[in-house]
């Protein structure tokens, strides 16, 4: 089964534009990726469960504006969030020069324009204020939250694609008004502004 038929299983309706980027992508991960180790993950079917991965909370979430993406490493879930959403404006935001290289070059190569790839630590980000900030597998929960503070406004969202540890992070992290949505093994912590 393909990767556009996966994701119309799961009932998201995405453009021809996002597969056609979505090749495009998958290509030059694998190209970069031998060369500059930006994911253990480079067989298609590894990548396309990431791609699934990241888009799967645009079924559960509200659209925003705009997003920031905490650590977004070799692109997920921020560049896939922001290919699928051509109209909404993303920060990438990754310390890694290398990374932030691929990011760029990915950006340029689709021509994202809606996609600004901001190489530091989020804590260090200025004058950016989203209505939503993602991040995968960056850190605790509560950590997170206090990262953020900069690039937040009063009403911000937040979507944390979590493991196992979710529970006791919450705890720590004293969060209300929050959902749990989990698939496989992925928890998606979505905390409504």
């Amino acid at each position: 089964m393909g990767l556009k038929q996966k994701i119309e299983d799961l009932d998201l309706t995405l453009d021809e534009t996002f597969y056609q980027q979505c090749n495009t992508f998958i290509e030059l991960l694998q190209q970069w990726g031998k060369v500059h180790n930006l994911s253990a993950e480079l067989e298609t079917e590894k990548i396309e469960k990431n791609i699934i991965d990241s888009i799967y909370p645009l079924s559960f979430i509200t659209k925003e504006e705009s997003f920031a993406d905490i650590g977004t490493g070799a692109g997920y879930p921020g560049l896939i969030l922001a290919m699928a959403q051509p109209t909404v404006k993303a920060y990438l935001i990754e310390p890694r020069a290398k990374r932030v290289a691929f990011l760029t070059f990915v950006k340029n190569s689709l021509g994202l324009d809606n996609v600004e790839v901001i190489c530091n630590r989020v804590e260090n980000v200025q004058n950016i204020n989203v209505e939503l900030i993602t991040s995968r597998a960056v850190t605790n929960t509560a950590l997170l939250l206090d990262l953020t503070q900069n690039i937040k406004q009063d009403n911000t969202s937040f979507l944390f694609y979590k493991g196992s540890m979710l529970q006791s992070e919450l705890e720590e992290a004293k969060v209300k008004n929050y959902k749990i949505v989990n698939v496989n093994d992925r928890n998606y912590l979505y905390i409504k502004g």
